[in-house]
């Protein structure tokens, strides 16, 4: 800090408490992606919400991609990940990533990366919410069928995966 000027410590400050000084756009972009990937949509979307303008917004994220500090395939790679592993299908995993204005042959090619056998991942679902009670009560296996649709799995996952003679 110079001497010569005093620090300002009023609302208007470009400090804050301790004399740091106020993050720039770019480094709270870079704050967002050391704790997790986020596609740009998303995390232009947190910048604005965090007060800074969209200009600024735009600049910023555009400098991180280029960096290689925030990258779409890498994030739709993790959301791939991290929806497979809880459980969800692939009708449900486009459909998210559509909310973060991803769409195209990446999405296809992340969801053919992963070597997903999806019928057992929905069988899995079932009979972890269900039992194996699902295979002979008809009631049980259409709410089984119902909860498999609702997680993203398509009608032919769906017939496997309530298919008493596809067990492991």
């Amino acid at each position: 800090m110079d001497l010569e000027e005093p620090a300002q410590t009023g609302r208007g400050s470009t400090q804050r408490k301790r004399g740091r000084p106020e993050p720039t756009p770019v480094q709270r972009g870079l704050a967002l992606l050391v704790r997790r990937e986020h596609s740009r949509t998303e995390l232009a979307r947190k910048l604005v919400e965090r007060g800074i303008e969209r200009e600024h917004v735009d600049e910023a994220v555009s400098r991180l991609a280029a960096e290689g500090w925030q990258s779409d395939e890498r994030f739709v790679e993790m959301l791939v990940r991290t929806r497979v592993s809880q459980g969800y299908g692939p009708v449900r995993i486009r459909a998210e990533l559509r909310t973060h204005a991803i769409e195209g042959s990446g999405v296809g090619d992340a969801l053919e990366a992963c070597e997903c056998d999806w019928a057992r991942v929905a069988r899995e679902q079932a009979r972890r919410k269900f039992g194996e009670g699902l295979y002979t009560d008809l009631a049980l296996g259409r709410k089984a069928a119902d909860f498999l649709y609702r997680r993203g799995f398509d009608g032919e996952m769906v017939r496997c995966a309530l298919r008493p003679d596809t067990g492991d």
